[in-house]
């Protein structure tokens, strides 16, 4: 069984990789960016204000990533919202780290 994928407001339809190590690859700049602003955010903000291609299971490996970031030390929890649909999904920012390293990074 295969998943559909719901078209994006723009009424593109998003790339589905196949495989995990190379989805994260390929959306985990996106993250480190948003994480060295500092400020507060959902996974599907940025997902959507970076179009980033879905995982090959969107139910779980949205999750999985952000757990992953977490565990680096990328990110860290900061609050809950809410989606449009009324689901609470947790809200994340850059860690002290994550940001320093950053800075280190662009000097």
């Amino acid at each position: 069984m295969t998943s559909s994928i719901q078209p994006a407001l723009d009424g593109s339809i998003p790339v589905q990789e196949n495989d995990f190590e190379t989805w994260v690859s390929q959306v985990r700049p996106a993250f480190e960016q948003a994480a060295a602003t500092g400020r507060e955010f959902a996974s599907w903000h940025i997902k959507v204000d970076a179009k980033l291609p879905e995982p090959p299971n969107p139910k779980s490996q949205w999750g999985a990533l952000m757990h992953r970031f977490s565990e680096e030390g990328l990110v860290e929890v900061v609050s809950f919202t809410t989606t449009r649909d009324g689901s609470g999904v947790r809200t994340w920012r850059g860690t002290r780290s994550a940001r320093a390293q950053q800075r280190r990074a662009a000097a």
